[in-house]
């Protein structure tokens, strides 16, 4: 069984808003409800998410169907995490995705899933490769390609940065080893946090294998702090979204000016005219055409 767990307790200082972080929208979507419907497609059969900042207003959107577990204090992921080790158990795997990368794939997250199984992993981590890798983990390797540890940023050598594979952040846990690591991470580094990734480095000093798994797809990982950020998963969601309906059939004439919301379909022959907003549980059957501004679903 695999469980997940989302974490969503941060504030958000940089969005400058009273809004949760994670309850900002891309296209029609809380960027949490995209990390809950990926787990959910690759498989997840129970959710916990961590709330904090916020944690009624996440509550009351989410709604029912998962559980909430409150990180009082904000000190680090793994500290996130450990609020969760009740749930966790030592069972199965536990997948750990966070509430602000709403870009990830579910395709992504069951290929992590089948590594992990087949490997019999004891942490199975998504990488990506970033020309400009600033402000993330770095994930190093020896000679033969093997993973080795993972260094925060702002703990790294000169030479530690040099490494171009970053961590996303997202992982999967055998459950008994990540239930157990929790309680021997330590706080003593720069931030003065108890990070995540350090159970990495616990579960391998105690024989447990480490892998990462790259995805080519280096937004899958895209992290959203800003107003900025979140015009930018906006962009390449409805890129995604657009391509995929034009890939079945459908003409979008100005793809840049129509947003197609994730819970629409299309049947083929359908043609969309400018500045068309369609959200919701939309069915447009085939050969229909939308006319110029259209606004279907949309909630002012």
């Amino acid at each position: 069984m695999v469980k997940a767990v989302i974490l969503a307790a941060g504030m958000g200082t940089r969005m400058k808003s009273k809004t949760p972080k994670v309850l900002h929208k891309v296209m029609d979507k809380t960027m949490v409800q995209y990390s809950i419907d990926a787990a959910r497609a690759a498989g997840v059969e129970e959710i916990c998410i961590i709330v904090g900042h916020g944690a009624e207003e996440v509550q009351k959107t989410v709604g029912s169907g998962v559980t909430y577990v409150e990180q009082k204090e904000q000190l680090g992921t793994g500290h996130a995490v450990r609020c969760a080790r009740e749930f966790i158990g030592q069972e199965g795997q536990t997948l750990i995705l966070c509430g602000d990368t709403p870009l990830i794939r579910a395709e992504t997250l069951k290929n992590m899933i089948s590594r992990h199984q087949e490997q019999n992993n004891g942490v199975t981590m998504l990488s990506t490769i970033l020309e400009n890798p600033d402000g993330y983990g770095r994930i190093i390797r020896d000679k033969n390609g093997e993973f080795v540890k993972n260094v925060e940023h702002k703990d790294a050598t000169q030479q530690e940065r040099a490494s171009k594979e970053v961590n996303s952040g997202m992982y999967l846990f055998d459950s008994a080893a990540l239930y157990d690591s929790l309680e021997k991470i330590t706080n003593d580094n720069a931030q003065g946090e108890y990070y995540l990734p350090d159970c990495l480095g616990i579960i391998r000093s105690e024989g447990g294998h480490v892998d990462a798994v790259i995805t080519p797809d280096e937004t899958e990982i895209m992290g959203v702090n800003s107003r900025v950020q979140l015009a930018e998963a906006t962009r390449i969601m409805q890129q995604r979204i657009n391509h995929h309906w034009m890939e079945q059939g459908v003409t979008i004439l100005a793809p840049e000016l129509t947003f197609i919301g994730s819970g629409v379909t299309i049947g083929r022959d359908v043609t969309i005219y400018p500045n068309s907003f369609i959200y919701g549980d939309v069915v447009l059957g085939e050969g229909t055409v939308v006319p110029p501004n259209t606004v279907i679903g949309l909630e002012f």
